[in-house]
């Protein structure tokens, strides 16, 4: 993947909204920790690591934050002094679906550092929908290509229908691991919601051909082999690796556009 160098903001720069309209979208990864701001769009493109001491501490692991304290560190080492003095920022926060509830209690503790004025979190597979422009009034298969974790989620009017998940992601091939295992990983979880889905969801959303998201869908490798596997002809979205975080942003917008719901975290979709 070719690395995008990100404007540095050696000095603070106008904040083209005023302080109360200030927002941030944030896609903390296990491997990349990207930000959105109202106004500015994407200002962080970053490994999600922290250094406590004299070593590097990584407190994104395949889809789990384990270190709070850590996460909280690095958004206030990255993020704190790119807003606006006195600024009580709304933050919109992807989280992986499977991880869901655990994952969110502990980044809305990380993101305190900011001094937001509300959290709302988004389920990362709906993000990447919502970037890719997606018709939502019909059922959708979502495939998230991590580094470190691999996702496959069935969306039925945009709400989370069913899902599987792999600890396995682009970071993780080597000789011992072809690229193959990670298409062989979503075909099983495909399959396997095949099998459990007494609707026709699953089969509709299949042959409306997957969404695939991640920087695992601009390998050749890997999709091309998954188009084998799965019988089925790929979408890719956009600027793969960064449709998560860009769909975020649109619910960050369309918070700023609906003053009522802004500070409040919607129920969870849970899988069915």
């Amino acid at each position: 993947m070719t690395a995008v160098r990100l404007p540095s903001y050696s000095r603070r720069l106008p904040w083209p909204l005023p302080w109360h309209r200030g927002g941030v979208a944030l896609d903390m990864g296990s491997a990349r920790t990207r930000a959105w701001v109202a106004g500015r769009g994407l200002i962080l493109d970053v490994p999600t690591v922290t250094f406590p001491g004299a070593g590097a501490v990584y407190p994104v692991q395949r889809g789990s934050l384990v270190d709070t304290e850590g996460a909280a560190r690095m958004l206030g080492r990255l993020l704190a002094h790119r807003l606006p003095r006195f600024a009580r920022p709304l933050v919109v926060l992807t989280a992986p679906v499977l991880d869901g509830y655990a994952y969110r209690t502990q980044a809305r503790t990380a993101v305190e550092v900011l001094r937001p004025r509300g959290v709302l979190t988004v389920p990362s597979a709906r993000a990447v929908a919502l970037a890719a422009g997606a018709d939502l009034s019909r059922p959708l298969l979502v495939v998230d290509l991590g580094a470190r974790l691999t996702e496959v989620v069935l969306l039925v009017d945009g709400a989370v229908f069913d899902a599987r998940r792999a600890a396995l992601g682009t970071g993780d091939l080597d000789e011992a691991t072809p690229s193959a295992a990670i298409g062989e990983a979503v075909a099983d979880m495909t399959t396997s919601m095949l099998r459990q889905d007494r609707t026709s969801f699953t089969v509709d959303a299949l042959g409306r051909g997957p969404l695939l998201a991640g920087g695992g869908a601009l390998r050749p490798e890997i999709t091309c082999h998954l188009a084998d596997v799965l019988h089925t002809p790929l979408r890719a979205v956009p600027a793969p690796h960064t449709a998560a975080v860009r769909g975020a942003a649109q619910l960050l917008a369309a918070a700023h556009s609906h003053p009522p719901v802004t500070g409040t975290d919607p129920p969870a979709d849970h899988p069915h």
